[in-house]
């Protein structure tokens, strides 16, 4: 049996893996700002912890991974989960909605990281599921707020999956693309009201009517992803990125393509810059 901590576990992909998870015969301490809405999904199971966690508040972090081991002695997945986007060009987002998302989507992962590690580095085993997107790998225009939290997201878990494997710690990048989930509804979506007239009929602007329209018309099945991440964290060797769906595939192959191609063009000038062999031989 392993023991979850799952974060943003009220709704959506959160939701989701709580279900498989305790169809499988697993633990799963639960989190959500309100831990009433976890019991009236599932009932008083015994194998579920509901913990109330506002993932930005350290010490609610610290106290909901401390229940979590006192209820179940131990925690063997962390799925970092709880986050929402921002939709908006660069210019159009405030510097209060920048700190905001970044508050929840990069700071409130390190909290909740650092409250569960002590206890996975104990144990000298444990499995890290931090939450990216596709919005990780690729740049979309109108999402760049969003996108660099994700990106921020990617290069703390790559650091980390190297920290952590002498403790026996595996660390996995999830990148969903578009699911049919509520992160286009206002539930999950934030959408900057500083909208600047220029953008109108660009891309960044477009993409505004791209969400509208796409919300609840995504091609990826929530279901199937959570049964997935099952999957995947009981492979013997699971891998540091997990992406989902054909259209995150799709991305990932052709954003890889351009990078080489560009590479390719540049990289004359892209090695000149280094000390010649003769001048280092010489000096």
């Amino acid at each position: 049996m392993k023991v979850w901590f799952i974060t943003g576990a009220s709704r959506g992909f959160g939701a989701l893996m709580t279900k498989e998870a305790l169809a499988a015969g697993d633990a799963v301490i639960a989190t959500a700002r309100n831990p009433k809405t976890i019991i009236e999904q599932f009932g008083d199971h015994p194998n579920l912890l509901a913990v109330a966690l506002d993932v930005t508040d350290e010490a609610q972090a610290k106290e909901a991974a401390a229940a979590g081991v006192a209820r179940f002695g131990r925690i063997d997945v962390l799925a970092n989960n709880a986050g929402y986007g921002l939709l908006g060009a660069v210019e159009e987002a405030t510097a209060e909605e920048i700190e905001k998302i970044y508050a929840t989507n990069v700071f409130g992962l390190l909290k909740v990281t650092r409250a569960v590690l002590p206890y996975m580095r104990r144990q000298r085993s444990g499995h890290i599921l931090n939450f990216s997107s596709i919005g990780g790998y690729f740049g979309y225009p109108g999402w760049g707020v969003y996108s660099s939290t994700k990106f921020a997201v990617e290069g703390l878990s790559e650091s980390m999956a190297a920290e952590l494997e002498p403790f026996g710690i595996k660390v996995t990048i999830v990148e969903p693309g578009f699911f049919r989930t509520d992160f286009l509804a206002d539930t999950s979506l934030a959408i900057s009201p500083a909208s600047i007239a220029d953008y109108e009929g660009t891309p960044a602007g477009e993409m505004r009517n791209f969400a509208a329209d796409a919300n609840h018309a995504q091609p990826g099945n929530p279901a199937k992803l959570a049964a997935g991440i099952m999957t995947m964290v009981n492979s013997v060797n699971p891998p540091l990125r997990m992406p989902f769906g054909s259209d995150t595939v799709a991305m990932i192959e052709a954003q890889n393509a351009s990078v080489e191609k560009e590479l390719s063009v540049w990289r004359e000038l892209a090695v000149s810059t280094d000390f010649s062999r003769d001048a280092t031989a010489g000096a």
